[in-house]
């Protein structure tokens, strides 16, 4: 979602409020509370009518500050929610002085200042590597976080575009939009760029990234919600970064040895029965390629009545003892599904 309309003005329909001064810091317990308002409230009068942001700043794991920013609190959210390993009893450091508030984890901090200008940065050994100022802007609700000179971002799950995501409009939403397009199957909202930090949106919605697109020195992520929450993930190495997040979120099981293997398939749109396959799979042989796994491509199944689980009795007569065969050659079969069924298949 795009919030400017060019350098100066911002999208119709859109009504714009952010952090400008810092109202209250709090220690809960084992995280830090910022209240900002978006206007000079020192003055009693100018606190009757001027809404409140509430920053909850939090620690999951060492070296990882997550950062939840409410404007509406009491909102119902019903989920989902992505499982996190969230640990008890992180070690941080709270610091409130007259000129910021600092929260500290491992080697990571954020500061928020508290003097007439805004600003949120997020700091390594007391050196900064991204953040925000007095120029972002948040509707409900999006962040923008600063990119550097030189500085590139990577990630944000299985996309078919550039490898460099500067430039990019992402959507983190799986659809059905082949391969050759900005739509993608496995959305991840987590990105991590050269200097040695990541970021997680902690929300399964759509979140909506613009890296570098609508401000070219900033990554803006946004989403539909009362609330906003995220994390900067700290390195300093892309090593470091993956060890910390997949802590975080949970590694997987290591996958059986074949799936490493190569893999061969019909495609998506090759006319195929046993004897094409055979083919495909003895010219592999001839040409001494080792196969591990074949794929058979959604024709399989009868067309318009994907994916009902029904095997083609035209193309493959005898499935049973087509797979039978292929198996004794070694191979691992797999086939093609989505989850629909087409209006055709009587079993809708």
């Amino acid at each position: 979602m795009k919030i400017s309309d060019g350098n100066w003005l911002i999208q119709p329909g859109l009504n714009l409020i952010h952090p400008l001064q810092v109202f209250e810091v709090e220690q809960q317990d084992n995280e830090m509370v910022v209240y900002a308002a978006p206007r000079d409230v020192r003055e009693r009068t100018w606190q009757l009518d001027t809404p409140l942001f509430t920053l909850r700043f939090f620690s999951p794991q060492e070296g990882i500050v997550g950062v939840r920013i409410e404007h509406f609190q009491g909102a119902l959210n019903n989920g989902p929610h992505y499982p996190l390993n969230i640990l008890q009893d992180v070690k941080v450091t709270i610091e409130n002085t007259e000129r910021y508030a600092e929260f500290k984890s491992g080697n990571l901090s954020a500061r928020v200042s508290k003097g007439e200008f805004w600003s949120l940065d997020f700091l390594r050994n007391g050196e900064r590597i991204t953040g925000q100022d007095t120029n972002n802007q948040r509707n409900y609700m999006f962040e923008r976080l600063d990119l550097g000179v030189g500085e590139t971002v990577y990630g944000l799950g299985e996309r078919f575009t550039a490898l460099v995501r500067n430039g990019q409009t992402v959507e983190t939403w799986n659809r059905d939009g082949g391969t050759s397009t900005e739509q993608a199957y496995k959305n991840i909202p987590f990105y991590m760029t050269n200097r040695g930090y990541g970021v997680l949106v902690n929300h399964p919605q759509c979140v909506s990234f613009e890296v570098g697109s609508e401000k070219v020195s900033k990554v803006q992520f946004s989403v539909e919600s009362e609330y906003l929450e995220y994390f900067v993930i700290d390195g300093p190495t892309p090593k470091a970064v993956l060890d910390r997040y997949t802590r975080f979120t949970g590694r997987p099981a290591l996958p059986p040895a074949w799936s490493f293997g190569l893999w061969l398939t019909t495609s998506f749109t090759t006319n195929y029965d046993e004897a094409t396959v055979n083919s495909f799979i003895d010219g592999m042989a001839e040409r001494n390629l080792p196969l591990h796994v074949f794929h058979f491509d959604c024709f399989w199944m009868k067309a318009f009545q994907w994916c009902d689980f029904e095997w083609d009795p035209l193309t493959f007569p005898d499935p049973e003892g087509m797979i039978r065969r292929l198996k004794a050659k070694g191979l691992k079969i797999c086939v093609w599904i989505n989850p629909y069924i087409g209006q055709k298949s009587p079993r809708l």
